[in-house]
């Protein structure tokens, strides 16, 4: 069994065809599926889908670049929800800043206040954390030690991108794997992958983006997890199978919600 811990189902590429998909990843044993709270907007389409499918959940949460729609007053409705199980994805993300000094600065600023106001979140719910980090390993690692630490909210760093800086949040945090470990310039991950306690790996996909090889070049789905797994097992001399059970048990230690992902209702 399978958990994909990230995977944007409720994004656009499979409006026609998310039944398809669902099926498919139950044929590949991706049994239980967790749809990220990226765009406010798009979390009526998450509950949704977490509705029709009983091992699909989702999460309430708004990314950095979408930092000026955050409103705490429609989150916390969705955190209410009990097929709503963590809060984000949220976090920061540097790659795209103004070039304008005041400008940078100010964006910054701006993505650090929604990111801890979701910390806040977390805590309050008492649901896990799934952090987005790009180009902000510093910013992110500071922020997560002082506020998430010190409240104990745990979490996952979603697409972990083989910071030494932030595996050392390890006590409190996973750390989740997708398609870039498939990647010939992925070196860094490769090397540190075995470093990753065993207890924090998480698998995901971050469907529709990302996509493993070989099939790179196409969108992403769950289904494509297994390929994650089969490059992971590689490099950790770990068989498929036992590196599978001891992601997906991780993945219902932290979400607490896939304990029946051999029962997922798949619609005609």
């Amino acid at each position: 069994m399978i958990i994909d811990t990230h995977c944007h189902l409720d994004d656009d590429s499979f409006l026609n065809d998310l039944n398809d998909v669902v099926k498919r990843a139950k044929d590949a044993e991706v049994l239980g599926m967790l749809i990220p709270g990226a765009d406010i907007f798009d979390l009526p389409k998450a509950k949704e889908i977490s509705y029709k499918y009983n091992n699909i959940f989702y999460a309430a949460g708004v990314h950095p670049y979408h930092y000026k729609d955050y409103d705490e007053i429609i989150l916390k409705e969705y955190l209410k929800d009990e097929r709503c199980i963590a809060v984000g994805e949220c976090g920061l993300d540097y790659y795209r800043l103004p070039k304008d000094e005041n400008e940078k600065t100010a964006e910054k600023m701006a993505q650090k206040e929604v990111f801890i106001a979701q910390i806040e979140l977390a805590s309050h719910f008492s649901k896990p954390l799934i952090v987005h980090v790009r180009d902000a390993n510093e910013d992110s690692f500071d922020i997560l030690s002082k506020y998430a630490l010190a409240k104990g909210v745990i979490g996952v760093l979603h697409c972990y991108n083989a910071s030494e800086l932030l595996l050392e949040l390890k006590e409190s945090f996973y750390f989740a794997v997708g398609g870039v470990l498939t990647f010939q310039n992925a070196k860094n991950l490769v090397n540190i992958l075995p470093k990753i306690p065993k207890e924090r790996l998480l698998f995901e996909t971050d469907a529709p983006y990302l996509t493993p090889h070989p099939h790179r070049g196409k969108r992403n789905e769950p289904s494509y997890t297994k390929y994650v797994v089969q490059k992971a097992s590689e490099i950790l001399n770990i068989s498929v199978e036992e590196i599978s059970k001891i992601s997906s048990d991780n993945a219902n230690r932290i979400f607490k919600a896939f304990s029946k992902a051999n029962s997922v209702k798949i619609t005609d």
